[in-house]
């Protein structure tokens, strides 16, 4: 079977509360074993908010997708509006997580253009996406995606002891004027 066709018996969906656990215990395995997470300790359900927890502040749809082999969850991802103001509706922050044994199998880059395509129909202009800086996979997957550098916070966070700097990214989806 080629890399191709593998790719195509993955589905990505909207994330629903019984997706919970699994997206737990991905985020959870990259925040006790990556800087990919930025949190020193495992998080609990509060964390995510998926589609069906019937927000009634919640005005506006924006995607929260998990892939899925199997039945069995093996990403998340989430595009979000950068400001909830009105004047920034154009910019969105994209956040995507995948088990490590999918990594390097374009499992992400399937994830990103899906958030991609939902930006593009939201009339969104641009992408940021926040990156720590000992994160190098992440840090070439998104130069590899065409999103540029944009701004870094020097020393802003520390895990594992370690002082790391939180790196900026930016995509253009289209011109601006």
């Amino acid at each position: 079977m080629q890399e191709r066709d593998k790719l195509e018996t993955f589905v990505i969906r909207e994330a629903i509360s019984q997706d919970t656990e699994e997206m737990l215990k991905i985020f959870n395995y990259y925040v006790e074993n990556s800087f990919a997470a930025y949190l020193e300790t495992p998080v609990g359900p509060e964390f995510f908010h998926t589609s069906d927890d019937g927000d009634p502040n919640k005005t506006e749809y924006y995607p929260f997708y998990v892939m899925e082999e199997n039945s069995r969850v093996i990403g998340f991802g989430t595009l979000k509006p950068f400001f909830p103001f009105q004047n920034f509706q154009h910019t969105g922050v994209v956040s995507y997580f995948i088990l490590p044994e999918y990594t390097k199998k374009g499992m992400g880059t399937k994830l990103l253009d899906s958030l991609c395509q939902d930006a593009k129909k939201k009339n969104m202009k641009s992408l940021l996406v926040n990156v720590s800086s000992k994160n190098q996979a992440s840090l070439n997957f998104h130069l590899k995606h065409g999103f540029v550098e944009c701004g870094r916070f020097k020393a802003a966070g520390i895990k594992f002891g370690a002082y790391f700097d939180i790196v900026w990214f930016q995509k253009f989806l289209e011109e601006t004027a």
